[in-house]
């Protein structure tokens, strides 16, 4: 069961990955539940948007693929319980270091992204 759950989830991340790098907003809309919340920090500055506000932003911007930035996206771990999970990913694009935690939960049989917390660090 958690074999098929993971399967689910690393396809879900590899479609953040993909819609962050080349701006492809359609599979951000596809995995973030609507009403997500995003909380992170920046250099130290306090970030706060909602799903839709970071997807345009993303929209707006010119992506990393277009900007000639080579991917080094990947996930760290993830960690299951029940239809609950939290992937840890590590996000190095335009001159940062993310790292994520993406709250996943199963909504309607699909695993929607309910909460991403963020740092950069150098």
């Amino acid at each position: 069961m958690y074999d098929n759950h993971s399967n689910e989830i690393k396809k879900n991340v590899s479609d953040y990955f993909e819609g962050i790098y080349t701006g492809d907003v359609s599979k951000l809309i596809d995995v973030f539940y609507p009403k997500a919340l995003l909380f992170g920090d920046i250099n130290g500055a306090p970030y706060f948007k909602t799903a839709t506000a970071y997807i345009d932003g993303v929209k707006n911007r010119k992506s990393p693929k277009d900007l000639g930035q080579v991917f080094k996206m990947k996930i760290l771990s993830i960690e299951i319980l029940g239809n609950n999970a939290i992937v840890k990913a590590q996000l190095p694009m335009l001159g940062y270091n993310y790292f994520d935690f993406l709250s996943f939960t199963k909504i309607n049989s699909d695993w929607k992204i309910v909460n991403k917390l963020f740092t950069h660090l150098e």
